[in-house]
This record gives structure tokens, C-alpha cells and sequence, in this order.
């Protein structure tokens, strides 16, 4: 899953508000491998002011109803690339989930975790997936550290409970991704307790995505700072993960992710 951001605040500073270069962007992406695009119009940083409603359905509308048009002409790299691409819309309010899925959206891509039951149910209407990702707090607002005594029972709770909750909102299970929301108010630890212990989130017999892009446990772990000096450690936990029971890779290298997946699932035939 290669990432998109249209707008100007991402922490790796690699978004765009010009359509011309989210297009090349999104080009770029599917050459080195990418199978699914994720499009997010707003950055998850909690020291940004939000944007409104109608300024993130904007951001997505100019790429989205051109979508098609940015990669029209490319072929897939081999047989492993699926296609043509997914298109995820990284998106937690409710109206503006109900607003994209009109464009072509496959897959919603909640950070939120499913507070009620109102995406689960847009993406029922449309016939479309759920991302569910785990978190305790709202987006864009300061998630604190907590204390997980148990933070694997804890995602699997919560995970049970939002997959009760998308099925009784009409959206099936068959519909369902799980994201286990590395650091997402968790310290650490516990994002590394649940690399160590991914496996267990299989019990759920839904794809697994995994964050493993750039992220700050694994600056902490190494001592790098700058998010665009991670990539090698990122390639390092995706190939655990893999062996593990991970899925899907959110990632903005796309180029090393491809080429990891490539070599390690022949290696396991």
C-alpha cells in the first residue's frame, strides 16, 4: 500500500496540493510495485489545525475523479502486482466517507476506530471494505501514552467488539481489514509487544495491515530522528512481519517494500 498525501503538513513532507504532482505521484508508486494507493487529504498529525469537511472532500475530489487517468497507461511490473490498483481513501469523518465512495473508493481507511457504527454502514451501502484500525481516542487530538497491562488482550477485545459492531451497522466480515494502530497512544513497548505477538491478531481470519512505515518506535529503538532516515529498519520489521501473519504494509518506500515481498514469499513456497 503505497501512501498518498494531498496536503501540505505530512511528518515525512511528502504531500502535495497540486494535482499534477499527487498524479506523478501516484505513478511513481505503482511502478515500483505498489498495489494499493492510499489517498489521505488530511495529515494525522494532532499539532495541525483540522480541516473542514468540505476542504478534505475537496482535496479528494481533485485527484479522485481523475484517478484512472494518473496510471491509464501503466502496466503492472509481474503476476505478484495486483491489478488494476486498489484505491483507499485514508478518512475518519463519517461525511466524508459517505462523499468518496461515490468516486471510485475501494477501500476506507478509518483511523478513528469505528466509534459508532455509521462507516461500517456507508461502506455496507456501497459494497466497499473497512480498514479498522485500533485507537482510543478521536483524530487530531492529542493521544497520550497509556498503560496497556495487557495491550495484545486489548486489541483483540477491541477488535472483536468493531467487528460485532461493523456486522450489526450490515457491513460482513468478508469486508474487514484490522490494523493494530502502532503508535497510536502506546508507549513503546507496546508497539514492539505487538510486532513480537502479531501472530495472536490472526485469530480473526481478517487480512492483517501493518504499520511499519518510518514509524517512531523505530526511530526510538534506533536513535534516528529524521522519519526519512527509517527505511532500512522499516524493510527489517515488515519482513517479521510477514513471517508473521502480516498482510498489507502501509508504507511510503514503496520501491523496498516491493522488492522485500518479492524475494521473502519465494523463499517460504
Amino acid at each position: 500500500m503505497g501512501i498518498i498525501n494531498v496536503n501540505d503538513d505530512s511528518f515525512s513532507a511528502d504531500g502535495s496540493l497540486d494535482r499534477d504532482e499527487v498524479c506523478r505521484m501516484i505513478r511513481e508508486k505503482l511502478d515500483e510495485g505498489a498495489d494499493i494507493i492510499d489517498v489521505g487529504a488530511e495529515s494525522a498529525r494532532t499539532n495541525r489545525k483540522a480541516i473542514t469537511v468540505e476542504e478534505e472532500l475537496r482535496r479528494f475530489a481533485m485527484i479522485l475523479k481523475s484517478w484512472e487517468s494518473c496510471w491509464a497507461d501503466i502496466n503492472p511490473r509481474d503476476s505478484m502486482q495486483v491489478w488494476p490498483p486498489i484505491l483507499s481513501a485514508n478518512t475518519w469523518r463519517p461525511e466524508v466517507v459517505q462523499g468518496v465512495l461515490p468516486m471510485g473508493v475501494e477501500w476506507i481507511n478509518d483511523m478513528s476506530g469505528l466509534p459508532d457504527g455509521r462507516n461500517a454502514q456507508h461502506c455496507a451501502e456501497a459494497g466497499e471494505a473497512l480498514l479498522i484500525m485500533h485507537s482510543v481516542g478521536e483524530p487530531k487530538v492529542p493521544h497520550f501514552q497509556q498503560q496497556w497491562p495487557d495491550v495484545i488482550g486489548s486489541v483483540k477485545n477491541f477488535f472483536a467488539e468493531k467487528i460485532e459492531l461493523a456486522e450489526r451497522s450490515g457491513l460482513s466480515r468478508e469486508h474487514l481489514i484490522l490494523d493494530p494502530g502502532i503508535d497510536f497512544a502506546k508507549q513503546k513497548d507496546d508497539n514492539m509487544l505487538i510486532y513480537r505477538n502479531l501472530e495472536e491478531l490472526t485469530m480473526f481470519d481478517r487480512p492483517l495491515l501493518v504499520p511499519v512505515s518510518r514509524k517512531t518506535v523505530i526511530g526510538d529503538a534506533l536513535g534516528i530522528a529524521n522519519p526519512n532516515e527509517r527505511d532500512a529498519a522499516t524493510v527489517a520489521c515488515m519482513t517479521w512481519c510477514m513471517r508473521h501473519g502480516g498482510s498489507i504494509f502501509r508504507v511510503h518506500h514503496v520501491k523496498a517494500a516491493y522488492e522485500t515481498a518479492r524475494c521473502f514469499y519465494p523463499i517460504g513456497e
